[in-house]
């Protein structure tokens, strides 16, 4: 199974901060950000649609321009990245999986992706996921060499989640680890879809996904040993 450093390694070092990626790449070779478009238009790293939970002040991300969020803390003395500065980091080093999380996000990410390849990264370093299906439909039109991933929020039997990835030639399906069934993962693979979990903790939960078949999993303590 891939193991994949949630916002780096979340419970380790402050979330989706240098520091936290540098942490990840000690133990896995996959790690997992998020990406707002700030008020002066760069791609910044940063889970909330604010600074309130992560930093030592108040704000909404696309209402701060890079120069002010680089006077946050946020946490240890670390500051928000830009997506080239973890991009630089990781340096083709590692699969990256972008999470479009604020609007206007899928052009600068695709546009970034192509400037990164065209410097020599493999386009199989990159998965980006969402849990916007229009933002993936819209990134599969304007990059459609990278693979892309469906987030969910919670399976639902009701819902036909072949269909909606084959609407965008999805690569993966990322649901939650709660409701995960070997039937589910099974359906999955009968169509060539990889199954990449989130977000699992404990020693048990991982050898479930093992038993299941999952493809990988994403978790807040890469260090620890959860695929051995």
């Amino acid at each position: 199974m891939i193991i994949i450093g949630h916002r780096g390694a979340k419970g380790l070092q402050p979330e989706n901060t240098l520091l936290s990626f540098k942490e990840a790449l000690k133990y896995v070779q996959a790690v997992e950000l998020d990406v707002y478009v700030c008020k002066t238009g760069e791609l910044v790293v940063i889970h909330d649609e604010t600074v309130n939970r992560t930093t030592n002040k108040k704000g909404y991300v696309e209402n701060l321009t890079l120069k002010e969020l680089k006077t946050l803390d946020a946490g240890r003395g670390e500051k928000i990245p830009t997506l080239n500065e973890v991009l630089d980091l990781i340096n083709n080093s590692a699969i990256v999986n972008i999470e479009l999380k604020g609007k206007g996000t899928t052009f600068p990410v695709s546009k970034m992706i192509k400037t990164y390849i065209g410097k020599g990264w493999k386009k199989e370093n990159f998965l980006v996921s969402s849990f916007d299906f229009q933002e993936l439909k819209n990134f599969f039109k304007l990059c459609p060499q990278i693979k892309l991933g469906v987030l969910i929020e919670k399976i639902e039997k009701e819902v036909d989640y072949i269909s909606l990835a084959k609407e965008v030639n999805a690569f993966s399906i990322n649901p939650p680890f709660a409701g995960i069934t070997k039937e589910f993962v099974d359906q999955m693979h009968k169509v060539n879809l990889k199954v990449f979990v989130w977000t699992v903790n404990t020693k048990e939960s991982a050898q479930k996904l093992k038993k299941l078949g999952a493809d990988g999993f994403v978790t807040d303590y890469p260090n620890k040993a959860f695929f051995n």
